[in-house]
């Protein structure tokens, strides 16, 4: 399975990195939540995104926070080395899109709900 960077994890089970987290729980992979908010996610603790986590063996990064507050952390997220960085709807960022291109990283502005129901995550 495939271990899920959610970068804007929450523990508010309205907002759509929480149902990421649990369908990509509910469906076997590994997540790693990070974001400014304190809790756990289905057992996982979020992880502070101002402290940089190191994280190893990302396959993909799925965003789920605004392209005005990505720039501080695109450097941080390349640097995870993963596969993919998915861009969730109201996160798409052509600047940070052709950056982690550049760094050989696959670009999807895809839905991860969508993604995870049809079977193409």
């Amino acid at each position: 399975m495939k271990k899920t960077v959610i970068i804007g994890a929450t523990p508010n089970a309205y907002r759509y990195a929480y149902m990421a987290a649990e369908s990509l729980t509910d469906k076997g992979h590994e997540i790693v939540p990070i974001g400014i908010k304190k809790g756990e996610v289905f057992g996982s603790p979020i992880l502070n995104i101002k402290d940089k986590p190191k994280v190893e063996d990302v396959d993909t990064v799925t965003m789920y926070i605004g392209p005005q507050h990505q720039d501080e952390w695109m450097e941080y997220i390349v640097g995870l080395d993963p596969k993919r960085i998915i861009f969730n709807p109201g996160t798409e960022n052509s600047e940070f899109e052709r950056y982690a291109r550049k760094k050989g990283i696959e670009i999807e502005e895809a839905c991860t709900l969508v993604l995870l129901s049809i079977g193409s995550y």
